[in-house]
């Protein structure tokens, strides 16, 4: 079943998302923001991509693709981490590729998942942790209706010094 929103689809991972797993993965611009420190192996992500076969129950996590819903190109992925089935909730991020970034994708692929979590998964709340500096993640966070919900200080190290970490939440209604 692929989830559809206003202008993207999302997707369950296939063995043809690899190459672009494998350049997201190692893009070391957005590793501060993924918590990646050392590169990836086509045979790690392979074996990710092997682990999506079980379901979000039983591995606490799920990737979904993010394409464009006009053409089927792949713009993106959204991820699903830290799955707790007890209290209904899970960490939630998200990547675009620069070509395809300020169009409305990520937007359009956070509410998508929103309604998937919410109505199939009966989840009750979803959260975030970004980078005081990254303005981009917290405006979209932020219009999707993400409220801030604590601060770490000073808790990540950048080239620029140390800054704050902001930690969001939604509540699904």
């Amino acid at each position: 079943m692929n989830i559809e929103g206003k202008i993207s689809t999302l997707r369950a991972l296939e063995p043809e998302d690899l190459d672009a797993m494998y350049g997201w993965e190692n893009d070391t611009d957005s590793w501060r923001v993924s918590g990646t420190v050392a590169p990836f192996s086509r045979h790690i992500l392979s074996r990710l991509l092997d682990e999506q076969q079980f379901d979000i129950y039983a591995t606490r996590q799920m990737r979904l693709v993010v394409e464009r819903k006009s053409n089927g190109i792949t713009v993106g992925a959204v991820d699903m981490f830290e799955f707790d089935p007890q209290n209904l909730r899970a960490g939630v991020g998200i990547i675009i590729a620069p070509p395809y970034r300020k169009q409305g994708f990520a937007l359009d692929a956070l509410q998508s998942l929103e309604r998937y979590v919410r109505d199939v998964l009966r989840m009750h709340q979803l959260w975030c942790s970004v980078g005081a500096d990254n303005e981009a993640s917290l405006a979209l966070f932020q219009k999707a209706g993400y409220t801030e919900c604590g601060r770490r200080k000073e808790w990540l190290l950048t080239s620029n010094g140390e800054i704050d970490e902001v930690l969001m939440q939604k509540i699904l209604k």
